[in-house]
């Protein structure tokens, strides 16, 4: 199962109180029923949508979370690591793909990280006004490794970026 037939699979409200009802404990269609109030039949066809998706087993006996299958969706649904297996190390460990995870405390590889984000988000030469910056880092930080004022802070510390009357260029 993908992520996105997680989300359309739990996107109906009556089967999001159902799963809900489950991994709360309820263990039987009619405790089920009795906890999210809805009817016998909108719940057994929830019950039965939610196994068939994989989020529960036992649709004919005892209901429960399957956790499995979620601890198979989480690691199938992790974004790709598209770096390069051999590149640096320090990229490896705190990029996935192009999302920042997180920021090396070390100011060397923390130097290294930014370098590579400087070449990716700016061409040289060019001038940027400060949103036009935000803009181009946000994209790194949507894992929360960082946010965008930081990294345009450690850039432009770095000497990675110049700014001057609020306009930012790479050298």
């Amino acid at each position: 199962m993908t992520a996105h037939a997680l989300a359309g699979a739990l996107a109906d409200d009556g089967r999001r109180r159902i799963f809900a009802a489950i991994v709360l404990g309820a263990t039987s269609a009619t405790d089920v029923a009795q906890r999210t109030g809805l009817p016998a039949r909108v719940v057994l066809t929830g019950v039965r949508r939610l196994a068939d998706a994989g989020l529960v087993t036992g649709a004919d006996g005892a209901l429960a979370v399957d956790d499995a299958s979620l601890r198979a969706i989480a690691r199938d649904s992790r974004p790709a690591d598209s770096t390069d297996p051999d590149a640096d190390p320090v990229l490896r460990t705190f990029l996935r793909g192009d999302v920042l995870v997180g920021l090396p405390a070390q100011r060397g590889r923390r130097r290294v990280l930014l370098a590579h984000i400087a070449e990716r988000s700016f061409e040289p030469g060019t001038r940027y006004p400060e949103r036009a910056v935000d803009d181009a880092l946000k994209p790194w930080c949507v894992a929360g490794g960082s946010d965008h004022a930081t990294l345009r802070r450690y850039l432009v510390d770095e000497r990675l970026l110049t700014r001057e009357h609020g306009i930012y260029q790479r050298l």
